[in-house]
């Protein structure tokens, strides 16, 4: 069975809503998520880091604070430096989500950030692979699909309460279907992957 980690940092409940339906989305496809939740920048983030390792796929999440990933967020992906020089993540699939207050919030950014780090590691990253509203921004509620209009991956919005009542149903909905594809894509990759491995021996 193909296993997707979710390493992923929350300051105050919301960014977690979201990892959890990112998991409950790799269970969709029939696949295991590993969810890895950072608590703090003074942790050991070795076992962490050895999961990832393991795993088909990694699915990166962070709040995004002024601008760019959180602070905690950032130890650990400095941390990953320690397998940077043995290429241990290359080829594996990525892919990440982020939250603010804001509709933009230069979650942009953040979501950027989390790219450039699977890039450093040459992984290959998968966007979130929804299309847009196809209605105008008035007529986008919370229970619409994609509604902040995100590509590179999932960008989510929470109003100031408790994580029980936001980030609202199409933006948890939104999560669910990032960790759906992305489990289906690792076992194309898998499998992919045991192919050309198959064709090197037979050549």
């Amino acid at each position: 069975m193909t296993t997707v980690a979710i390493a992923y940092h929350s300051g105050y409940g919301h960014t977690e809503v979201l990892a959890q339906k990112v998991a409950e989305g790799v269970r969709d496809a029939g696949q295991t998520p590993v969810l890895l939740k950072i608590e703090s920048a003074t942790q050991d983030f070795a076992p962490f880091i050895e999961e990832i390792t393991k795993a088909d796929a990694v699915i990166f999440g962070a709040p995004t604070y002024m601008g760019d990933v959180s602070g905690v967020f950032k130890v650990f992906a400095d941390a990953t430096a320690s397998v940077f020089f043995t290429s241990a993540w290359k080829d594996k699939l990525a892919a990440g989500f982020t939250n603010s207050h804001s509709f933009a919030g230069d979650k942009l950014h953040a979501l950027n950030s989390l790219a450039i780090l699977a890039a450093q590691h040459g992984m290959n990253w998968v966007n979130l692979g929804i299309a847009p509203p196809g209605v105008t921004a008035a007529e986008r509620g919370p229970d619409t699909i994609n509604r902040v209009g995100s590509f590179i991956g999932l960008s989510a919005q929470s109003d100031n309460a408790s994580p029980e009542i936001t980030p609202p149903a199409g933006d948890r909905e939104t999560a669910r279907l990032l960790g759906e594809r992305v489990a289906k894509a690792a076992v194309r990759w898998s499998v992919g992957a045991s192919a050309a491995a198959g064709l090197g021996k037979a050549a």
